[in-house]
């Protein structure tokens, strides 16, 4: 048996999703599945909507400076996507925990995924690990997986442009 945490791939998987919102439920299932998760999902007419709901409450939690109010809010969704774990094999995984219900509709597992996620990828890596792009004006999310901790842009092209403008600032 071994120990799937949610943590890194979860946390890529809502960044992902709130950095190119699919178009519909098809897309965002197709996400899922580019981000490591197997399962198939019973489908809902809102789905998409209920998805965006989702990001959009964890987009909350990326924006909070204070670690505090961050925890208290990451704790609110937590305690709405609660289920308790239960161990599974599935799809030629071995054997791995779910924080979920067998069966929820895909935005409840993806609030109790990407909660759970994102709680314990703050609490192993750092709070400072989330947050959005300092590369003015863009305003991606940028989930901080490298080992030193210090990525602040969500791409090279993003850190290139600040680096170009910090030296303009300085000529």
């Amino acid at each position: 048996m071994h120990l799937n945490p949610y943590g890194e791939y979860a946390v890529l998987l809502a960044a992902s999703l709130a950095n190119d919102w699919p178009a519909d439920r098809t897309g965002i299932e197709e996400r899922t599945r580019e981000l490591g998760m197997t399962m198939a999902f019973p489908v809902a007419s809102d789905d998409h909507a209920r998805t965006r709901d989702v990001i959009d409450r964890w987009l909350r939690v990326v924006d909070e400076p204070d670690p505090a109010a961050r925890a208290a809010l990451l704790n609110l969704e937590m305690a709405g996507a609660a289920a308790y774990p239960r161990l599974t094999d599935h799809d030629g995984e071995g054997w791995h925990l779910h924080y979920r219900d067998t069966d929820d509709a895909l935005p409840r597992v993806l609030a109790a995924v990407i909660s759970v996620g994102t709680a314990l990828h703050l609490v192993t890596r750092g709070t400072h690990r989330l947050g959005r792009c300092a590369a003015a004006p863009c305003d991606r999310v940028v989930v901080d997986v490298t080992r030193n901790g210090r990525q602040r842009y969500c791409s090279v092209r993003c850190a290139n442009r600040a680096a170009v403008r910090r030296h303009r600032a300085r000529g």
